[in-house]
């Protein structure tokens, strides 16, 4: 079992220079994956990234956004794809398996709906896992550049505590933990702790 994140940069077209957006987007799916051959940047405005730790796809696609974020007056649509690789191509995008059919077909469907996070391919915890989603997503979706900065800041750094974080941004401690509450760090991290569990009983129920 493996994930696949799929998604495209809204609002990309507000922007005549188009490293605006691809030099973060290419940070985000670098750090993500440091092997270019699991990722792909198409279409111009488009991605795809193969998560081959299906646990991470939730909290890696809290990250590319929050790269996104961090440029004013843009966002991300993302569909994450559960399920197998029946194909490794060249590219990530020559691909196949459930899990890109689930992300790619998912996408299609996040267009028409104008919804901009959902997961697809974990049977019947698809729905459960889906409202989670939606209700973190309108929190995330309404980030400012600075709430999009100390989440990117945090899961880039994890081990560090608030006042080592204020000091690689320049800003007081006090400054860091209100950013922190603004940005909703504690409930993203704790659905990101509800979607490794679920994931987990999908993986032993498949076992």
């Amino acid at each position: 079992m493996t994930g696949v994140i799929t998604g495209d940069i809204i609002n990309s077209t507000e922007y005549s220079d188009p490293n605006v957006w691809l030099n973060p987007l290419k940070q985000a799916l670098e750090r993500v994956d440091n092997n270019p051959k699991n990722w792909e940047i198409f279409r111009g405005d488009s991605f795809q990234i193969q998560v081959n730790d299906v646990y991470q796809c939730f909290i890696n696609a809290v990250y590319i956004k929050a790269c996104i974020k961090m440029v004013k007056g843009l966002d991300v649509r993302m569909a994450i794809g559960i399920g197998s690789i029946t194909f490794r191509g060249n590219t990530v995008t020559e691909s196949n398996g459930s899990a890109f059919q689930n992300s790619g077909n998912l996408l299609e469907l996040l267009k028409q709906t104008k919804t901009n996070l959902k997961v697809k391919g974990a049977g019947n915890i698809d729905g459960e896992l889906n409202l989670y989603l939606k209700l973190i997503n309108i929190l995330m979706d309404n980030w400012s550049v600075n709430s999009a900065e100390i989440i990117k800041l945090h899961l880039e750094n994890e081990n560090k505590i608030q006042k080592e974080l204020a000091k690689l941004i320049g800003i007081s401690q006090d400054a860091v933990s209100k950013r922190m509450k603004r940005a909703y760090l504690d409930e993203i991290l704790e659905v990101n702790n509800m979607f490794k569990q679920k994931i987990a009983q999908i993986h032993a129920f498949n076992n």
